[in-house]
């Protein structure tokens, strides 16, 4: 169990605030679904431009998430194509980086990557990048349902990752504590730049094998105890570990941004693959609820494609709408 002197403040009430999202009776959740405030609807896109925009917006979406770091002049240029048209951008996708690289150059070319991402964010008018730290492979570990994990709640190092016998898991122990810390290191490193700029560090955990468990997730995110650095949630991306709402309950206030996708378990729980909204394995209307619990009124995007806009849009309208 966390004990108090081992996090500070701001770091207690917000877990304690997600761990009480647990135990609400039911005419709390109605209170939470009557006082809904909508999700924000947004599309990625590469280059923001008005050939890009103009169609999300006749589709009903408010902005988008822009997957195009570059130099700040031309990342105001493109604010002002969606300002113009009453839409914003509201987000970086930065993606990979290799804060556990072994190689220093290749840490530091990173932490400069990212350093682009969030300057790029700010000439942007976005209040937030998405960052993946980083990942580990190539090494015995256990199945998505086979996860079993202990963890340091002060360190957020993994003792254990399956029940029984961990031996076989060694390397991956060694490897994935490894990264947490590398990651807040370089992370810790950032968040000045990031208080400075007024842009959020968002951290995805997107199928890395780390941190794939709601508690230890949160736990590592919220030990930087920072308001700069929070959750980029997927409710896709995290269904095949728990149900999304289960995460979400564990995150709660964490929360900086959400990706919309769904996926389809296979007949026996374990694996599946990526559907478009609605068509998987996601209660919808769960993880609207949590959602209502938890506050949560910001972007949601939706990372998919191969639908008509306009078909995306409908579908988001009935996830916001708790169907």
């Amino acid at each position: 169990m966390v004990v108090i002197n081992l996090i500070n403040r701001r770091r207690f009430v917000g877990q304690a605030t997600a761990a009480s999202l647990l135990t609400l009776v039911p005419h709390q959740l109605l209170r939470a679904a009557n006082s809904r405030k909508p999700l924000r609807k947004a599309m990625i896109v590469k280059e923001v431009t008005e050939a890009a925009l103009e169609p999300l917006k006749a589709a009903g979406f408010q902005g988008v998430e822009t997957s195009h770091i570059c130099p700040e002049a031309e990342a105001a240029a493109g604010r002002a194509v969606a300002e113009k048209l009453g839409m914003r951008v509201h987000s970086v996708l930065r993606g990979w980086m290799h804060f556990n690289s072994e190689d220093p150059a290749q840490v530091e070319s990173s932490l400069e990557d990212t350093r682009k991402g969030l300057r790029a964010a700010r000439a942007y008018g976005a209040d937030a990048i998405l960052l993946v730290p980083c990942k580990v492979s190539g090494m015995p570990m256990p199945e998505a349902w086979e996860f079993d994990i202990a963890f340091d709640p002060k360190t957020c190092h993994v003792t254990r990752v399956a029940a029984g016998d961990n031996s076989r898991y060694e390397a991956y122990i060694k490897a994935q504590n490894h990264a947490t810390d590398t990651s807040r290191a370089a992370v810790e490193k950032l968040i000045p730049l990031a208080q400075e700029l007024k842009v959020i560090i968002a951290l995805e955990n997107v199928w890395n094998n780390l941190w794939v468990k709601p508690a230890l997730y949160r736990q590592f995110v919220a030990s930087f105890g920072s308001p700069w650095v929070k959750s980029y949630f997927d409710i896709g991306n995290h269904t095949k570990y728990a149900p999304p709402q289960d995460w979400i309950k564990a995150l709660g206030p964490l929360i900086a941004k959400l990706h919309i996708k769904d996926f389809k378990l296979n007949p026996d729980g374990h694996g599946g693959k990526f559907v478009h909204p609605r068509d998987g394995s996601i209660d919808w209307p769960a993880v609207r609820q949590a959602l209502d619990v938890t506050g949560y009124d910001g972007w949601a995007t939706i990372e998919d494609g191969g639908l008509e806009l306009a078909e995306f849009s409908r579908r988001f309208d009935l996830i916001n709408e708790g169907k």
